[in-house]
């Protein structure tokens, strides 16, 4: 059995363990201190739905534009059993220094729900985006969707299978890009015991973003660290593939020497000088803004 191969069944056991050591450990507060309070205007616990982890935060540049914003609708890692929104201010501040409006939304998690609760979610939280962009001198034209790891998944899905965004009166068109770090995206078949009952078997093979790829998707930035040890790279690879067959534009970087934690961690202010992972996100961005 090919090495690639054996990582994408094997590695995927660890991806709680990743998660918690960025969020839960204080690397992520010591991340999280070192960001500064200005800079930035941040409004929080805005509701985009009726349940307690339907909410989100919207971060908006501090200085004046003369024109409307791009938006990156942000999602979290937690290999879609946990997470936290406030874990994440570093993303946040990152994007803002940028020029963009950050939204960075909870969603519900396992065991509250299982695929496709969580991708719903997700497309509820970009309908909202999109439809009060305005209100935060956003533009709804020029909206991004970005996750990292199991956050990366659900970016991907919501911009591949068009179902969950056509539930929310919406299409791929609405989508100007979409920027995935670390995600998986291509994972079956599933052996960890947990993961197993968050894709339950009737639905597990619709959990896929490869299998959606038509020809007709945003343009992707997708990056990943060649020493990834929780998500197979690989993932990263098939799907650019997959997206390039069908005359897709994407966009991929590998980071030599970058785990699993440290292609989003390279986004914070403390970190952000030794890598050019913010740059290379916003210079995809910023190609897709451009334009009408």
């Amino acid at each position: 059995m090919p090495t690639h191969k054996k990582r994408r069944i094997v590695t995927f056991g660890l991806a709680s363990l990743g998660a918690a050591a960025l969020a839960a450990c204080s690397p992520v507060k010591l991340l999280n201190a070192a960001i500064p309070s200005s800079g930035y205007r941040k409004t929080s616990d805005i509701a985009y739905g009726s349940d307690r982890r339907q909410v989100l935060d919207v971060y908006v540049p501090a200085a004046a534009s003369p024109e409307p914003r791009p938006v990156v609708v942000f999602f979290y890692g937690g290999s879609w059993q946990n997470g936290d929104r406030g874990n994440y201010l570093f993303v946040a501040q990152a994007l803002t220094s940028r020029g963009y409006v950050a939204v960075l939304p909870d969603y519900r998690t396992y065991p509250e729900t299982a695929f496709p609760g969580f991708v719903n979610d997700a497309a509820a939280a970009t309908r909202w985006t999109r439809d009060h962009a305005h209100e935060f001198g956003g533009d709804p034209s020029r909206l991004f969707v970005m996750g990292h790891s199991a956050g990366a998944h659900l970016a991907a899905l919501i911009a591949t299978d068009p179902r969950y965004l056509a539930s929310q009166s919406m299409s791929k068109a609405d989508l100007r890009g979409v920027i995935g770090l670390a995600g998986p995206y291509d994972f079956l078949p599933i052996v960890d015991r947990t993961l197993l009952d968050v894709f339950p078997a009737a639905t597990r093979a619709e959990s896929q973003p490869i299998n959606y790829v038509t020809g007709h998707e945003p343009p992707m930035f997708l990056a990943a660290g060649t020493d990834d040890t929780v998500v197979d790279p690989g993932n990263t690879d098939r799907l650019a593939a997959m997206l390039r067959k069908h005359g897709d534009s994407v966009e991929v970087r590998h980071y030599d020497g970058f785990s699993h934690i440290r292609i989003v961690s390279a986004l914070a202010l403390p970190l952000r000088g030794r890598s050019t992972v913010l740059a290379d996100v916003a210079a995809f961005i910023d190609s897709r803004s451009s334009g009408t």
